[in-house]
């Protein structure tokens, strides 16, 4: 297996190098830090994007990201090219209209951590299946810390009813007990990311996934009673594990937003929508209307009537996203139009005094 093939390169990217035309050294991005960029590959070291590349970004999720493929000027540490994506987890900026704020790219799994017994919270799992699956990516829900859990197995069946389009696993990584279990995950050349809140406990998880003590976790105060630790992780890396794995860490996340339209939504509430198919009208909402299916369903026990909420909750959120996003997209537009007209001016008036 060649250096390339070990960091997860694969048909993908040599169709679009070859389209290229250029013979440029390629590398991965496998560390952020302010707009530098750690990659490895045909090149190794820190590099950062020409500044054509910058000129010409769209915007913050243009630029490269931890997962990402890039093309090198050659001799240089100068990203002259980002590959296109095979698959990009995202969420939506805090406080920016229809801004995409990049988690990982070319991730094949996202591992969403969780600990037992106080952080466990369904509807917030929901949201990140939302945006995995939106992204490309297959998640798995990993209950972190069950040695904190009288009963973890109880915990597991009840989210896995919940969630029953996901793979649940219950791990202890303090104890290295379950990760086992993520051997069909953890193939060579595959990326796996992890994200979550603070404190589930991925840095721990990285480190014995690691078999050594890589990344800094923090003792919990005598105060804390809902967690074992405190997470320290403050930027995104790709690690290579022993068996030829690549992990992707990232920092806690306090807001997540996904970016998902309403289409996705309904296709990561894959059981709702089947039922929705026997209901009475083809437009129903699912709220009070007669023959309605979910609503039954929920009534005879067969659909948590939470799920069903967080699922209204999460169409109303796409619906006003992509309100949103037009609006943005619009006001751009209207920018663009407006520069363009401001530089003709401009030029008929300097011809003018010629």
């Amino acid at each position: 297996m060649s250096s390339r093939e070990r960091l997860g390169w694969s048909p993908f990217f040599g169709a679009h190098a070859a389209a290229l035309g250029e013979r440029l050294p390629v590398a991965r991005v496998i560390e952020e830090q302010r707009g530098r960029y750690r990659i490895a590959g045909d090149v190794e070291g820190w590099a950062e994007v020409s500044g054509r590349f910058r000129h010409e970004a769209s915007g913050a999720a243009a630029f490269p990201a931890v997962g990402d493929w890039v093309a090198v000027r050659p001799g240089s540490s100068i990203i002259e090219h980002l590959f296109p994506r095979r698959s990009v987890v995202s969420r939506a900026a805090a406080g920016r209209a229809g801004e995409e704020q990049v988690i990982a790219a070319n991730v094949d799994t996202m591992f969403v951590v969780t600990a037992l017994p106080h952080d466990v919270n369904a509807r917030r799992l929901e949201r990140y299946l939302t945006m995995i699956w939106d992204g490309g990516a297959t998640p798995a829900v990993l209950l972190n810390k069950a040695d904190l859990s009288d009963d973890p197995d109880a915990a597991c069946a009840a989210l896995r009813a919940r969630l029953p389009l996901v793979d649940v696993v219950v791990v202890s990584a303090l104890h290295e007990r379950g990760l086992d279990a993520l051997a069909p995950y953890l193939q060579p050349a595959k990326t796996v990311a992890l994200v979550g809140s603070s404190g589930v406990g991925k840095s721990t998880l990285v480190n014995r996934l690691l078999g050594r003590d890589a990344l800094r976790t923090a003792a919990v105060s005598a105060v804390d009673e809902k967690a074992r630790g405190r997470h320290t992780t403050t930027a995104r890396q790709l690690v290579a594990l022993p068996g030829g794995a690549l992990l992707i860490d990232t920092p806690g996340m306090r807001e997540l937003q996904p970016l998902a339209d309403a289409e996705t939504v309904t296709a990561a509430f894959d059981d709702i929508a089947d039922l929705a198919t026997s209901c009475r009208f083809a437009d129903c909402a699912h709220d009070h209307e007669p023959g309605c299916a979910v609503l039954a369903a929920v009534a005879a026990g067969r659909l948590d009537a939470d799920r069903l909420a967080n699922y209204r909750h999460l169409a109303r959120e796409a619906a006003f996203e992509e309100r949103k996003r037009d609006k943005a997209a619009a006001a751009e537009l209207k920018r663009k139009w407006k520069q363009l007209h401001q530089a003709a001016r401009a030029m008929y008036r300097d011809r003018d005094r010629g």
